[in-house]
């Protein structure tokens, strides 16, 4: 039994990437065809494609041991597989970090980084990049047994001293809930594993669906990866509460520091009140049943400061029992599939329109440097038709006036060249400006340095200050490079503005671009870091190493991959302002090369005048052709840019 509106709803999202990378294709493919495709605007296309190819959407389950969270994601996704494949059961079976998705070339298998690795300053999204340090167990996807024994993995433990579990920063022993953990013989249970990656070609994964289940909130504040960047940057994130427990402290600790306050009014945050089953008292009716629960959820909305309407009670194990069944009725007591659709309804739409606006502004900006080209070969054509109907029947005294004409224009042409040329030059200083204020070797260095004074530093007020001191330097490196990128527009701007007046090129408004999302993410980082780290409690309570290797190299990382995107997007927006220009400047040429080669052919032998004016008509019903066809392109790909949710949804009841 399939989990209807969420397997429909994101089969549509797919299938609309699809059509739209398909449209898009259409249109490179066309460029290459009509000979308008250059090197750069040919790898903006690749990366668009790219970037729909490889789009994900995260979701990720954030829950206490106990509170059902592994078997919610079993009933939601992986009902077909007629049994539990991942672990479920009474106490903690979720022991680290799981991320499930698929990539596409790699065999089914489970990477598992040991927990050793916790020994060390590198964190968990470094080691990605090091498939070696990973352990890696097959799936056999024929096999459903197998499968579910693979999956076991995850939640192996082995004991330790209390001594090998602080070098790992997993015991504290000012922590009240470490005290529980130590056995008589004075060891403690630690995972064997500090993050696991299940490759596995679910259908929905395999079109792009991420999984994170996470190991209990405790690890939120063990593993920094999950507080700095698998959460804040997942599209949906499910917190499950059971119904017998209602909302703990620990709960709303966690929902205020990591899931809730932290997103704001962001869609996508969804509370899940499992284990509704609890409550089914034979000995009362239906009616007493539904009021246990209303009231349950009423509590929960309370005490975590949400609308009712985003608590959803549903018993996960009766659930995946229903779809095993095939049991309709028992699906529907579970009310798992109401939880289903708020997700497919929330998180689908929301992540198709930032998907498509990103995707809108890349295309559109192309389309408008195509019609550029195509305009200024128009417009050149006909100032060429117009001249050479001008010499039906003049003599050559005419003619040769006319040649000086063209040639005098394209000196002076040559000359606004030297102008050119000299602005290219300043764009390249000011671009050096730019790139130096977002430097990835100054911030690399700065990495160092911070870490080294949190080192080096005998009170918590000197590791407050280095790192107060690294946010601070980021923020202003992230101010400047604002600064500089006003200066570069607002030169772009009147160098357009004078090649128009002076040479009749179309005056092209720079695209903007702004540094507020960066400023923004890391603001984010810096406020996980007050909330977490830079306290009085946090500094008694974590020594000052577990803070240095633990929590900064994760923040650092993040930013680093700020600065990353940064400059990348950075880098784009510097070609897109000067692209057009240079196409302008390179189409304006070669019209006048062309006028000018016209008119001397037809000085040199005037039969040739009927030649070339039928030769330039023939130019302008292709151009006028090929405008047309770009209009049709432009037209198909804004249809499947404005492919709406509603149009999914008639889709997926049809």
């Amino acid at each position: 039994m399939a989990n209807g509106d969420l397997v429909a709803h994101f089969e549509a999202y797919s299938a609309w990437r699809g059509r739209l990378s398909d449209n898009i294709g259409d249109f490179r493919n066309w460029l290459n065809e009509q000979e308008l495709n250059d090197a750069q605007t040919d790898l903006r296309i690749q990366h668009l494609t790219d970037r729909l190819r490889d789009d994900k959407l995260n979701v990720a389950f954030v829950a206490e041991f106990s509170r059902g969270k592994s078997e919610l994601i079993n009933a939601i996704f992986f009902a077909d597989y007629g049994q539990r494949l991942l672990p479920s059961s009474a106490g903690r079976t979720t022991m680290c970090p799981t991320e499930l998705m698929y990539e596409e070339g790699r065999e089914p298998c489970i990477q598992l980084l040991p927990i050793e690795t916790r020994a060390t300053d590198t964190t968990t999204t470094e080691y990605k990049r090091y498939l070696e340090e990973w352990k890696v167990v097959p799936l056999d996807i024929e096999s459903s047994d197998a499968m579910a024994e693979a999956f076991q993995q995850v939640s192996q433990t082995r004991r330790v001293s209390v001594e090998e579990a602080k070098r790992y920063g997993l015991y504290h022993e000012n922590d009240e809930d470490n005290v529980v953990t130590v056995h008589q013989d004075g060891t403690v249970d630690i995972p064997c594993w500090r993050h696991a990656i299940i490759n596995f070609p679910h259908p929905l994964l395999k079109q792009g669906l991420v999984i994170l289940d996470t190991p209990g909130l405790n690890a939120i504040g063990t593993e920094p990866e999950l507080t700095l960047n698998l959460l804040p940057n997942a599209h949906a994130v499910l917190f499950i509460l059971a119904a017998d427990t209602g909302v703990t402290k620990s709960d709303i600790e966690v929902w205020r520091k990591h899931i809730g306050n932290q997103q704001g009014q962001q869609k996508g945050r969804l509370i899940v009140l499992n284990k509704i089953d609890g409550l089914w008292d034979e000995l009362k009716n239906s009616e007493a049943i539904e009021s246990e629960i209303e009231k349950q959820v009423r509590n929960s909305a309370s005490l975590l400061d949400v609308k009712t309407s985003s608590v959803f009670p549903v018993s996960a194990q009766k659930g995946l029992l229903a779809k095993i069944s095939h049991d309709e009725t028992l699906l529907a007591k579970s009310r798992l599939p109401a939880l289903e659709k708020s997700l497919s309804d929330e998180l689908i739409p929301s992540k198709q329109e930032i998907v498509r606006d990103n995707t809108q502004s890349e295309i559109e900006n192309m389309e408008d440097s195509i019609s550029a080209i195509l305009d200024a070969r128009l417009a050149g054509v006909r100032e060429q038709l117009e001249e050479l109907l001008g010499l039906r029947g003049k003599n050559e005294d005419v003619i040769e006036h006319m040649m000086t004409k063209v040639k005098r224009d394209k000196d002076d042409f040559e000359k606004g060249l030297q102008r050119f040329q000299a602005l290219r030059s300043v764009f390249s200083q000011q671009t050096n400006i730019l790139f130096a204020h977002l430097g990835m070797d100054a911030l690399k260095t700065e990495v160092k340095n911070t870490r080294i004074a949190m080192v080096e530093a005998k009170f918590t007020k000197g590791i407050r200050d280095a790192m107060n001191k690294f946010f601070l330097d980021a923020n202003r490196n992230i101010a400047d490079s604002a600064r500089q990128v006003e200066e570069i527009k607002g030169m772009m701007s009147a160098m357009y503005k004078k090649f128009n007046e002076e040479h009749g090129l179309s005056q092209t408004i720079p695209p903007p671009f702004s540094t507020l999302k960066y400023h923004k993410e890391i603001a984010r980082l810096e406020k996980a870091y007050n909330e977490h780290f830079n306290t009085v409690l946090n500094m008694l309570t974590h020594d000052k190493v577990s803070i240095t290797t633990k929590f900064f190299e994760t923040l650092a990382s993040r930013v680093v991959q700020v600065y990353e995107i940064a400059n990348h997007d950075v880098e784009n927006w510097l070609k897109a302002i000067m692209a057009p220009m240079e196409t302008q400047v390179r189409e304006h040429q070669l019209q006048l090369r062309r006028r000018l080669e016209s008119i001397k052919r037809i000085h040199k032998a005037t039969d040739t005048l009927e030649d070339r004016i039928t030769e330039l008509k023939h130019m302008e019903n292709s151009i006028l052709k090929q405008q047309q066809d770009l209009t049709l392109l432009k037209q198909h790909i804004a249809n499947s840019l404005a492919f709406e949710h509603t149009e999914q949804t008639i889709a997926a009841s049809a």
